[in-house]
Parts: C-alpha cells; sequence; structure tokens
C-alpha cells in the first residue's frame, strides 16, 4: 500500500530491555525532524511523567468518547487501563511533511497496519535472551517475578519480529543506532516523498508527481 501523505509512519517494536526507548531518544536528539506520537491513557501519571509529553492522562469516561468517535488509531486494554494512539495529530504531522515514530508493541502495530497504508514497520532484537535477563536486572528496579513476568512478555513479542518489514539486533548501541538511521533516511528519498515535498522541481523536469510502478 503506498503511503498517501508526505511524511512517513514508523512502527517501532521491541520486548521490553531492548533498548527501543532509548535507541528512539537518540534518534530524535539527531533528528529533529523526527516527531514522537504521544498516546492517551486511563493510568495515573507516574513521578516524573508530564502531560502532552509522556502521555495524555485522561479519565476512562473521556478515553470510551474516543474510542466511539473512532479518535483513535490503534488502542488496548493492558492492566485495568486503556492505552491508545490519537489519529488526528498524527496524520496532522504527515500532511505536513512530518515524520512520526510510533513506540507500540506488536498488537498495536498490527491495528495501525490494517488502517493506515504505507507504515515502515521496525523490530529491534535484544542479542539473546540471556542478554535481554541480564539487562532487565541490571535495572536493579524489578522483583524477580516481575523479571520473569517480563521475559515472558519478551517472547512472545519476538515471536511476532517476522510480521515487521526491518530487524535490528541491538548489540552495539551505535550500530543499531546508525542502521535505524539508515533506514529513516532511505524512505525520505523515496521517489513519492522527493516529488511530494520539491514538487516545483519535479514539475520544472517533467517529472510525474508518483513513480511509474504505482
Amino acid at each position: 500500500m503506498n503511503n498517501p501523505y508526505a511524511g512517513n509512519v514508523f512502527l517501532i517494536t521491541a520486548p521490553s530491555g531492548a533498548g527501543k526507548s532509548s535507541l528512539l531518544a537518540a534518534l530524535m536528539q539527531a533528528d529533529p525532524c523526527l516527531a514522537l506520537s504521544v498516546s492517551y491513557t486511563t493510568r495515573a501519571p507516574r513521578d516524573g511523567e508530564t502531560h502532552g509529553k509522556d502521555y495524555y492522562f485522561v479519565d476512562q469516561n473521556d478515553f470510551e468518547v474516543m474510542l466511539e468517535r473512532n479518535e483513535m488509531l490503534e488502542s488496548a486494554h493492558v492492566h485495568g487501563h486503556y492505552y491508545g494512539t490519537p489519529r488526528a495529530p498524527l496524520v496532522a504531522a504527515l500532511q505536513a511533511g512530518r515524520d512520526v515514530l510510533l513506540e507500540i508493541d506488536w498488537q498495536g502495530a498490527q491495528q495501525v497496519r490494517a488502517q493506515l497504508a504505507g507504515v515502515t514497520s521496525i523490530f529491534i532484537l535484544p542479542p539473546s535472551i540471556e542478554a535481554l535477563d541480564q539487562r532487565l536486572r541490571a535495572r536493579a528496579k524489578d522483583s524477580e517475578q516481575v523479571i520473569a513476568k517480563r521475559l515472558a512478555g519478551a517472547n512472545l513479542e519476538i515471536s511476532h519480529a517476522n510480521e515487521f518489514e526491518y530487524v535490528i539486533i541491538n548489540q552495539e548501541f551505535s550500530v543499531a543506532l546508525s542502521q535505524l538511521q539508515q533506514i529513516v533516511e532511505s524512505l525520505r528519498l523515496r521517489y513519492r516523498r522527493q516529488a511530494m515535498m520539491h514538487a516545483s522541481l519535479f514539475a520544472s523536469f517533467g517529472l510525474a508527481a508518483t513513480p511509474s510502478d504505482d
């Protein structure tokens, strides 16, 4: 499916502890043209979280109204709380030519792919389950029970890696970051994106707005 917008959507999925959040933070710091989609949730803010930056914190009634109005691109009910990606700000960013990162799980990725054309999906793998276990323990935040639960969730998440176009193995952070940047840059150089972003130039050369294989 072709992307009808000037901007690109990058679905980024990884098991807990694979380094996804750190990679995305570094990617965005190096590339101000990227926007991170901010989700809505009905859970309470945690220490250090900011409304509008980490999440939009709303009550359950407001969230359910947004669901009824089809304002969510994807949503999930996890541990008694709703989470969802708002459709309107994402589409507005794409129409403005901005590239959007969606930090999302495999279920959310399936929902987005079913509704939005031309998304680029990237799965980030740890170098091994043993390395993932070590990283989770190095955080020194979770109990053995929580770590075991996260590892079980990681195995489920990883089992869906074959649904994604790209896979990055985060063994060395700088290498993984470089690979992520290469994917983003390669999408920006596609004919359709260049034609949309440089319409006058393409018109001056008599070039079509879409590639010949559309």
